[in-house]
């Protein structure tokens, strides 16, 4: 959501800059994401008149204009553009300038002439209008002021990145609330009043109903007759403007005004083409057509929610209305409906049929069922001020089941207990009733505390257990009572042996008196408090707020989390990793050495991406866990690959024009056991890592050589040897996702540690990425199972080795990989390693063969080998490679 600063401070009188207020809201839990200043680069753009118009001497295009910009001589300034005339009042940039658009105005001359400033257009001064020409100004408009200032943008645009369980804060007015009490100002929200001027009864006229109470709580309706479509004001197009908002004509516009400042969506109705002149909110039929104000053809799935007339469906509910029932030039009487739905039903909704609207966004979040009439009223009041209409009697509303308000029971000690403070009751009732909560007290109780029990718990640490138990639900009163008559017993089950201050080399005599001392100390030191109880009653508008926990929230957040002193947890246990997480630790350090950078992505993933990812529409990987309440609709499962979050952070990366990158991150992935989920699913800790670009940053020594699969498979050897991980071996693979022939697998038996490769073209493409990219993508489970636990040390080969290179032409279709493994299994005692050195086809090879090249070493850590030995060790590892492949000696 954006709002402009103007129109917050149109109901609140506050003296703050546009930064400041995003500071404010921002540490009070309501962040703002950017601050755009409006009218920036429009400094030294001002209002000037056009005196004197003549043609420039040396050009058949150019003018000389002589400009009045409110100084005390005239500007001359020299424009091509066709549309300039004597008496105009235009933009007028002077020398110094940085437009929008990034051009620099500085003196000059065209064509010999002098030039010292320019004429705007809309697109130079990067607003909306006819860029063909000069923007021309109103003829009203005074002489050598901002035009800033004339256009509307001297202002602040706050673009707000609101969690999804503030949906109060969805509207001008909750912001100004919440504004209010951060800054101690009295807001002045507007007074609705309507005049019902119009005889006939809106009840007589319209009928509503209700076939869905589970999915619509309210339906409210006002009936508007005698409407005039016309522009709206200038001062409401520029609000709607600041909110990111198209203006469209009056009637349409006045519903999307009040829907920002009330945070109540609207729908404005033709009463002519609502068929029976009544409207029902009930569920969709299967197949059931819809034609939405988008122009589209729609085929119901059965089950959403629908705004009926009494032939068809006339808008989805929430999130767009329908197009025959469209305000038009001839509508003359209009039927408004305010409405609310149920949040999770819009949801699922928008979510199917792919729009995400103003008015989705705000029921998803859920609106106040309370302000339906008001922002009805508000409309009529808007429309009645413009000249626009007349407002039937009375207002038809069904309400079949009002929500009870919200009660909740608190002392101010259990809000200083959770955020370890000391505030009054009077500074934590002051924050809530400023907040908008109705306090009522209830009288004095007397607390037992989690002070005075932890305290006691730990002085006795034997009994401490039993006494917490004896203390539940116990005033202090009852628990010293109940603690008297369970001593004896307590005691019998104390173990003696402990190491306990209170019971250590103490007989009974002397234990019961050091434990009445102990106790009798600790309430004292605590000094059990006797607490004043309270009940708030929550305002309607906060749907958020249900807990105790919730009203400490409150209190933290508007004091200022900063101004909460630290405090450590208690208890005496030192806190140490697990075997999995050092490891997972030792992964990041390797990765981070080699040059990757470490990401911080959501556990969310969508369809849309295994798609992307050319997932198969049979994998396991789609049976994906479903979120009931998603953060967001791109993103409503849980993640059951690494990759996902991989790719999705390298598109992010691309589209910023940061196309070098080394990203990998080690997090859970979410593996259902079951769908439906009835029970934890699965989590499994990946790891995965991504390069695309350049191999070496950018500079004049450097070339501009990009990565390829081969950085990618060094970084995979480099993180197997930083594991203690060998006696591995790499073969061609498969992925899907990856390009086939460019994959490789690094396995260990029959166990995959590693796959890395190439991304496959078309995945690059969807994720709109112009660039090769190279993954890898690990089980930590699996690295961790043949991670090496000991370590051995060899001294450095006292004796010589001897090498014999073997060069072999084997079919076009054979592994050099497999050919490896025959060779280490065939190579006998005194084998040492083999590297493939050469890979060669084409000339005096024959077309379905290739020559795989070997160097082999043999070494004995007794004595030095001879080369017969060795000669004898080459020989059976021919005959083997022979055997297995037909292998011949290349010539």
């Amino acid at each position: 959501m954006q709002v402009s600063t103007k129109w917050l401070k149109d109901y609140i009188d506050i003296d703050l800059t546009a930064d400041e207020l995003a500071e404010k809201f921002t540490l009070a839990g309501i962040p703002v994401e950017n601050v755009i200043h409006a009218g920036e680069g429009l400094e030294k753009v001002v209002t000037g008149r056009i005196e004197e118009l003549k043609a420039h001497p040396d050009s058949d295009h150019l003018l000389i204009c002589q400009m009045n910009v409110g100084a005390e001589n005239l500007v001359q300034i020299i424009t091509g553009a066709p549309n300039v005339a004597e008496g105009q009042i235009v933009p007028v940039a002077l020398v110094g300038a940085n437009l929008p658009c990034g051009k620099k105005i500085s003196k000059g001359k065209m064509r010999g002439v002098a030039s010292n400033g320019m004429l705007c257009s809309a697109n130079e001064m990067n607003i909306e209008g006819d860029s063909s020409g000069i923007y021309i100004l109103p003829e009203d408009t005074p002489i050598g002021i901002p035009a800033a200032e004339v256009l509307g943008l001297d202002d602040d645009i706050l673009e707000f990145e609101l969690t999804a369980n503030r949906g109060d804060c969805f509207s001008v007015i909750g912001l100004v609330r919440e504004l209010a009490v951060l800054t101690k100002k009295t807001p002045r929200f507007p007074e609705i009043k309507v005049d019902e001027n119009d005889a006939a009864e809106a009840s007589a006229l319209v009928k509503i109903g209700i076939d869905a109470e589970d999915l619509c709580g309210r339906f409210s309706s006002r009936v508007l007759t005698n409407v005039k479509l016309a522009p709206s004001p200038d001062w409401m197009v520029k609000r709607l403007e600041g909110a990111g908002m198209r203006a469209i004509n009056n009637v349409v516009d006045v519903t999307n005004f009040v829907m920002l400042e009330m945070g109540q969506p609207l729908h404005a109705y033709d009463f002519d083409k609502v068929v029976g002149h009544q409207l029902t909110a009930r569920r969709a039929i299967e197949g059931e057509p819809l034609h939405t104000l988008d122009d589209t053809n729609r085929l119901a799935k059965g089950g959403e929610l629908v705004i009926a007339d009494a032939e068809k469906a006339a808008g989805l509910a929430g999130i767009m209305g329908g197009f025959e029932s469209e305000i038009t030039e001839a509508t003359t009487t209009v039927i408004l409906e305010a409405a609310s739905f149920n949040s999770a039903s819009i949801r699922r909704t928008s979510r199917a049929v792919g729009i995400h609207s103003e008015a989705s966004g705000r029921f998803e979040r859920g609106t106040n069922e309370k302000n339906t009439i008001a922002a009805l009223d508000r409309v009529a009041q808007l429309l009645q001020e413009m000249g626009a209409c007349k407002v039937c009697k009375g207002v038809v509303d069904v309400y079949p089941n009002p929500k009870p308000e919200v009660k909740i029971k608190f002392t101010p000690a259990q809000i200083n207990s959770r955020l370890g403070t000391e505030y009054s009751d009077a500074e934590i009732v002051d924050v809530l009733e400023a907040l908008g909560f109705k306090i009522e007290p209830l009288g004095v109780v007397d607390e037992l505390t989690d002070e005075v029990v932890d305290k006691f718990a730990a002085a006795t640490k034997n009994i401490g257990k039993a006494a917490r138990e004896i203390g539940k639900k116990s005033t202090v009163e009852g628990f010293v009572k109940n603690f008297g008559a369970s001593f004896g017993e307590l005691f019998k089950n104390a173990d003696a042996k402990a190491e306990d201050d209170v019971l250590k080399n103490s007989g009974v005599e002397s234990f019961m008196k050091n434990i009445s001392e102990t106790f009798g100390g600790i309430a004292k030191s605590v000094e059990m408090k006797i607490s004043s109880a309270y009940e708030v009653t929550v305002p309607d508008w906060r749907n958020d707020v249900s807990l105790p926990d919730d009203l400490s929230e409150e209190v933290a957040r508007i004091y200022g989390f900063d101004k909460i002193p630290s405090t450590l947890p208690k208890g005496n246990q030192q806190g140490h990793q697990s075997a999995t997480q050092n490891f997972i630790d030792k992964i990041k350090n390797i990765l981070s050495s080699l040059g990757l950078c470490e990401e911080l992505s959501f556990a969310f993933t969508s369809e849309a991406m295994f798609d992307k990812m050319r997932v198969p529409t049979d994998s396991e990987l789609r049976r994906a866990v479903p979120i009931m309440n998603p953060l967001t609709d791109e993103a409503p499962l849980l993640r059951t690959t690494l990759l996902a979050s991989i790719f999705e952070n390298a598109a992010r990366n691309f589209s910023r024009k940061n196309e070098d990158v080394r990203l990998f991150d080690v997090a859970p992935i979410f593996l259902p056991k079951a769908l439906p989920v009835t029970e934890l699913p699965l989590e499994k800790y990946q790891v995965a890592g991504l390069l695309m670009g350049r191999r070496e940053p950018k500079g004049w020594s450097q070339d501009a050589a990009q990565v390829d699969f081969y950085d990618a498979k060094g970084i995979v050897e480099e993180l197997l040897a930083g594991l203690s991980i060998g006696n591995y071996f790499v073969e061609a693979g498969e992925h899907y996702a990856l390009h086939p022939g460019k994959t490789a697998v690094f396995k260990k038996g029959r166990d995959v540690l590693v796959t890395v490769g190439e991304v496959h073209p078309a995945v690059a493409e969807a994720l709109g990425i112009k660039k090769k990219i190279y993954v890898f993508e690990a089980d930590v489970e699996t690295l961790q199972k043949f991670a090496a636990k000991k370590f051995s040390l060899e001294s450095l080969p006292k004796y010589p080795s001897i090498s014999r290179d073997l060069a072999i032409l084997v079919s076009h279709d054979t592994a050099a990989a497999d050919v490896e493994k025959v060779i280490v299994k065939s190579g006998g005692k005194f084998f040492k390693g083999v590297t493939l050195f050469d890979v060669y086809t084409g000339e005096r090879i024959p077309a379905d063969k290739k020559s795989l090249a070997f160097a082999i070493e043999f070494r004995s850590n007794e004595r030095t080998l001879k080369d017969e030995e060795a000669d004898e060790a080459f020989k059976n590892i021919l005959a083997a490679v022979e055997k297995d492949f037909g292998a011949t000696l290349r010539s």
